[in-house]
C-alpha cells in the first residue's frame, strides 16, 4: 500500500485532481470540465485518478481550492482548505527555485502573485472581465475555425501582427472582426489579440509591480504558446511554463496536505467510494433574522451531511452538534 496525498482544485470552468506520492511523485492527474456540476466533476476525477494509480493507496491528507473548494471539502472530507494564491504560490517554489513571478490564467479568472525568499509578498486577481481568460479565447478559436490547440502556434508563424483593443472582451472581439473584413491574415490577428490581452493583463494585475524573474506561468492558457510569447516579448524575459501548469493548483494543494500530515493529524479523507454516492444540493433562505442567509444544504444518499452560508452558525451548528451527540 502506498502512501499519498490528494489535491483538488474546483474552478468555474475545470476542476483538476492530482495524486502525489510520499517522495513527490506525481502518480495521477486529472484535468476535465466543471460544467455547472462540480460534484459531479470530483467524483469523475478522482474515479480515474483511482484507475491511473492502479493499486492500493493509503489517502494521508487531502486539500481542495478553488472557488469550489468548501463544496468539493464537504465531499471528500479535505484536511486542508486553501485559497487559489496560497496553493498556486506553493506549487510554483516545489519548480522553479527562487520564483519570483507567478502568472496565472484559468478559464474565468487571471491572477499575478509575486514572492520573495520563498513568501508571498503580493498578489492581485481579477474576476471581473473576460478578455484574457481561457473561455474567451476558447471562444475565439471556435469562432474563427480554430483548433485551441492550433491557436498558440498559429500566433508564432505571424510576420505582421495587427493592433487589437484589448481592454474589453467585446471591444477586443469587435476589433478582431474589423482586421478580418479588411483582410488581414488569421495569423496576423491572433498575434495581435495574444499581445493585446497581455497588455490588459500587465495593466491591470502587474500595474505599479516589481515583474522580476524568474517568472513562472501556470494555469490552463499556459498551454498557448502564443501568449507565453507574447509575455516575454512585453517582460522582456523568459517565462517558465511547469510540466504540470495546468493543475498547479491541485499540487499546492497535495504539498499542503503533506505538511498537515507531517503534524501527526489523521485525515478525515471519506475514501474513494464516495464516488458511488448520490449527491443533492438544496438552497433555503433563512428568516430568523435580518441577514436572509442563503443557506446550502448537501446531501448524501438522502442524509443530510452539511449547511454552510448561514453567517451565525446556526444552521451549520446543528449538523456539528448532531454528529458530536452520534459519536458521544
Amino acid at each position: 500500500m502506498k502512501n499519498c496525498y490528494l489535491g483538488i482544485d474546483v474552478g468555474s470552468v475545470s476542476t483538476g485532481v492530482v495524486l502525489m506520492s510520499e517522495n513527490r511523485e506525481i502518480m495521477g492527474r486529472v484535468y476535465t470540465g466543471t460544467n455547472g456540476k462540480p460534484i459531479d466533476a470530483v467524483q469523475r476525477a478522482l474515479k480515474e485518478i483511482k484507475l491511473q494509480a492502479n493499486e492500493e493507496l493509503n489517502i494521508k491528507g487531502v486539500g481542495t481550492t478553488g472557488s469550489g473548494r468548501n463544496l468539493a471539502s464537504m465531499i471528500v472530507g479535505a484536511d486542508v482548505v486553501k485559497n487559489e494564491i496560497t496553493a498556486h504560490g506553493i506549487a510554483a517554489l516545489n519548480f522553479v527555485d527562487g520564483v519570483r513571478t507567478i502568472l496565472e490564467i484559468g478559464g474565468q479568472d487571471s491572477k499575478i502573485i509575486l514572492l520573495k525568499d520563498g513568501i508571498i509578498r503580493d498578489f492581485a486577481m481579477n474576476t471581473v472581465c473576460a478578455a484574457g481568460t481561457g473561455s474567451f479565447l476558447d471562444r475565439q478559436a471556435t469562432r474563427m475555425g480554430i483548433d485551441i490547440k492550433d491557436f498558440g502556434k498559429l500566433a508564432l508563424k505571424s510576420t505582421n501582427p495587427v493592433r487589437i483593443a484589448g481592454r474589453c472582451a467585446v471591444f477586443a472581439e469587435t476589433d478582431m472582426i474589423h482586421k478580418q473584413q479588411l483582410g488581414h491574415k488569421q495569423e496576423d490577428i491572433i498575434k495581435g489579440l495574444s499581445d493585446a490581452l497581455v497588455r490588459n493583463f500587465l495593466n491591470n494585475l502587474g500595474k505599479g509591480k516589481d515583474i522580476a524573474a524568474p517568472v513562472v506561468f501556470q494555469g490552463g492558457v499556459a498551454a498557448n504558446v502564443g501568449i507565453k510569447k507574447s509575455f516575454e516579448e512585453a517582460l522582456g524575459l523568459e517565462v517558465f511554463v511547469p510540466p504540470y501548469y495546468d493543475v498547479m493548483g491541485s499540487i499546492g494543494c497535495c504539498l499542503l496536505a503533506e505538511e498537515y500530515a507531517a503534524k501527526g493529524k489523521k485525515t478525515t479523507f471519506q475514501g474513494f467510494d464516495i464516488v458511488n454516492s448520490g449527491y443533492d444540493v438544496r438552497g433555503i433562505e433563512c428568516s430568523g433574522c435580518a441577514n436572509m442567509c442563503e443557506v446550502v444544504e448537501i446531501f448524501k444518499d438522502g442524509q443530510i451531511m452539511a449547511r454552510r452560508g448561514d453567517k451565525c452558525g446556526k444552521w451549520s451548528n446543528m449538523i456539528k452538534n448532531d454528529i458530536e451527540n452520534n459519536l458521544a
